[in-house]
């Protein structure tokens, strides 16, 4: 069988990429393989942990089962693109302030499904950040962090 080669016009972290890739390949391997953006993070390959996160167009998407020509055309944001001009997000702070992650690896996937739900709902109840983490998983901390960071980012956005 040929493989079949496609040339994606993408825009990662508010910066145009051309990137050439086979039909079958997921975003997930495409940003850390040949983009060596590592902050999505491969784990269960099924879309359950959220580990792999990120935002395409502004919604959370699992990177690991998300096809990598579906992204052309599309805006990528990584966790590595949140930060601006030096200053972390106000997601970022709140996580560091809060406590919000042990271990790290789910972390930016945490983060930037926090930022489609906040994008979305600028002022969610507690309730309503707990349900929409529904498909992020944590094995560290409880969650009683995490949703304690978002709460506190909210109100700073």
């Amino acid at each position: 069988m040929q493989r079949q080669h496609h040339t994606l016009s993408i825009e990662v972290n508010g910066r145009n990429r051309e990137v050439q890739v086979e039909s079958h390949e997921f975003l997930l391997d495409v940003l850390r393989e040949r983009l060596n953006l590592t902050g999505a993070k491969r784990s269960c390959d099924v879309q359950v942990c959220g580990a792999c996160t990120v935002l395409v167009d502004g919604r959370a998407v699992s990177s690991c089962t998300y096809l990598a020509v579906d992204a052309d055309g599309k805006k990528i944001l990584t966790i590595e693109g949140l930060a601006s001009d030096d200053e972390l997000h106000p997601l970022q702070e709140a996580f560091i302030e809060h406590a919000g992650f042990q271990c790290g690896f789910c972390t930016s996937g945490m983060i930037l499904t926090a930022k489609a739900l906040l994008d979305d709902n600028p002022a969610p109840s507690r309730s309503e950040v707990k349900a929409y983490l529904g498909g992020n998983i944590c094995r560290c901390t409880g969650y009683r962090t995490i949703v304690e960071s978002i709460l506190a980012a909210a109100e700073r956005l």
